[in-house]
């Protein structure tokens, strides 16, 4: 089947289709492996991909919007002048939310990935223009293959279900990290997502999967030893570096995140649980970087 075919079928626009580079044998939900038993009960796929998930939990509260014309669009409380450009977060404490309601941790992964469509809607709608988002880290490897299994089928199914959703709002998407290591089926449908939105301008959604920022520096520096800056700045997906890193669930600490890149970032650490995280939350990081003065190693 062409992917003027697939595009059909998922309704995706027709500039989008024709512009599409190679074809594929069934549409996206075909792509799909069997839904993995989180249990480790059930025959595991071979190739994995960790993250945060979710398609219960309930919407954020909607905060006031200001008033002004030149902040329409954003919280009362947040200045568009001062809106960063790029933020990094990391997606801390899907299992904890879980435990801490009773629940199996794959409720938790359900629940995170609920809280990822939320804030990349929110970075869009707030002309965020680049964010970043850990979901998996190389390290994260060494957690149960059932648990593996499951976030990276439940990561896979949202970027099929959403892919129409996100395209609407102007994001395009991009991965960092040892993607080698993931599924076929899981590749292909991060390739197809990319090229299906590649001309979006709004915001430029970054997935950090397989990822450390120590590979990123060591294979940075095996390249080409003289030219180690220009192979960093570069390394993702050529985007500037993070102004604001916020990270949830109360660990203050950056876990193998971009290590070059955040060298001036504003660090921002929260109590909250990743899937909690809401617009109110989200409000209050960025105020607080909005707060801060930027002295870039200067006075």
């Amino acid at each position: 089947m062409s992917f003027s075919s697939l595009a059909a079928r998922a309704r995706l626009p027709r500039t989008t289709a024709a512009a599409f580079p190679f074809t594929v044998s069934a549409n996206l939900h075909s792509h799909l492996p069997a839904r993995p038993n989180p249990s480790g009960k059930a025959q595991l796929s071979k190739s994995h991909i960790p993250l945060a998930f979710c398609t219960s939990a309930e919407d954020a509260k909607q905060s006031k919007i200001g008033t002004s014309s030149e902040n329409e669009g954003l919280p009362a409380g947040l200045r568009r002048e001062t809106i960063p450009g790029h933020v990094a977060l990391i997606l801390d404490g899907n299992k904890r939310w879980a435990e801490q309601r009773g629940m199996e941790s794959h409720s938790g992964h359900d629940a995170g990935l609920h809280a990822l469509v939320r804030v990349m809607g929110l970075c869009a709608k707030w002309g965020i223009k680049v964010a970043t988002f850990f979901l998996f880290s190389s390290e994260n490897w060494r957690r149960p293959a059932a648990e593996i299994d499951f976030v990276m089928w439940r990561f896979q199914k949202m970027l099929v279900d959403e892919l129409d959703n996100l395209i609407r709002q102007g994001i395009r998407m991009s991965t960092i990290g040892d993607t080698a290591l993931l599924s076929d089926s899981l590749q292909q449908v991060l390739e197809y997502t990319k090229e299906a939105a590649q001309n979006n301008t709004r915001t430029h959604v970054v997935f950090a999967v397989s990822y450390s920022g120590q590979d990123d520096i060591t294979k940075a520096c095996q390249s080409i030893a003289m030219k180690v800056k220009d192979e960093l700045e570069t390394k993702i997906t050529a985007t500037p570096c993070p102004d604001s890193l916020i990270r949830t669930s109360g660990e203050v600490r950056i876990s193998n995140l971009l290590l070059w890149q955040l060298a001036y970032s504003e660090l921002y650490f929260t109590n909250t649980l990743w899937p909690d995280f809401a617009e109110p939350e989200f409000t209050e990081a960025l105020q607080s970087f909005q707060q801060r003065r930027r002295r870039f190693g200067g006075r």
